[in-house]
């Protein structure tokens, strides 16, 4: 199995140091990553570009003395870039951690990028430990991308997840002190700002902050909607197809009780029950117009 050079230079992406040259084995590794990313720009292949890039992290791994982290980076960013435009990002953080065993190993570059990917999907909630890990390894503080993953993990993770307590906390612990210094005050005022927003949301809808709701609210508001449409409109075939005789005082009487039920338990003044009594008022207004619209016509005939 072919191997990097032991020497402690480190390799590029796509250029190595002159001096000492680059060995046969790092030219090799440097050629089969700009194959990969000849397939992922050029030809659009995702699979051979992940395919590439198991079998050069795979090569790379089979070094006793590993100095090349850069050409490791590259291939794992490629990979990542791959399983996503395949639609397999749920893999991504597994297979990031099988290249890097720890959280804490990982390179602030691909943290950010998995960070990204995990809230774009709205999967925050997966990268929230191993962002936080990550950020709490001394031996990262020092790292070039250290305060861009703690923003990333602060306006991400944190906040979207409405993890407004623990965000101030954040900030205000050591982690936020290396990564926001003079910068605290601003981050506390996103913070608070996303937090009166969340806050005035959730009072328009009704929820109060905090309560524990169902993850589509909307969808089961509408399919109850659709549930009494149904319904009032199959009461008011029956009412048509009554016959010319006496109107069915009964059945009359029956949709009154029922739609003085409906409204009964809905609350006027709340913003979410207008959907609900418009609704149900066009079918009650359409109703009465087509069961007693000919009698007025009737008369106003005769008069």
């Amino acid at each position: 199995m072919s191997s990097c050079s032991s020497r402690q230079t480190p390799c590029s992406f796509g250029s190595v140091s002159s001096s000492p040259p680059p060995s046969s084995a790092a030219l090799q590794m440097i050629n089969m990553l700009d194959s990969a990313a000849e397939q992922m720009m050029v030809y659009r292949d995702f699979q051979a570009v992940f395919d590439t890039c198991q079998r050069g992290l795979e090569k790379l791994a089979g070094t006793e003395d590993y100095r090349c982290t850069e050409l490791k980076t590259g291939f794992c960013i490629l990979g990542i870039q791959a399983l996503a435009e395949l639609n397999r990002w749920d893999g991504v953080l597994a297979w990031v951690l099988q290249q890097y065993e720890r959280q804490e190993d990982i390179p602030a570059k691909i943290m950010q990028m998995c960070i990204l990917l995990y809230s774009k999907v709205g999967e925050a909630a997966e990268m929230q430990e191993a962002a936080s890990v990550w950020l709490n390894c001394p031996s990262n503080c020092g790292s070039a991308g250290f305060r861009t993953v703690a923003e990333l993990y602060l306006l991400h993770i944190l906040v979207p997840l409405g993890r407004f307590e623990e965000a101030r906390q954040f900030i205000a612990g050591e982690v936020g002190g290396i990564a926001f210094a003079e910068r605290k005050q601003a981050a506390l005022n996103i913070v608070e700002e996303k937090a009166q927003q969340s806050q005035e949301a959730a009072l328009r809808s009704g929820i109060h902050p905090g309560s524990e709701i169902s993850a589509h609210p909307n969808s089961v508001k509408d399919a109850i909607i659709h549930k009494l449409e149904a319904m009032l409109r199959f009461l008011y075939r029956k009412v048509l197809t009554a016959g010319s005789g006496l109107f069915p005082l009964r059945r009359l009487f029956l949709i009154a009780v029922i739609l003085y039920m409906l409204f009964s338990r809905l609350d006027p003044a709340a913003p979410s029950s207008f959907m609900w009594i418009s609704k149900l008022c066009q079918l009650f207004k359409q109703m009465w117009r087509t069961t007693f619209g000919p009698y007025y016509q009737t008369l106003s005939q005769k008069e």
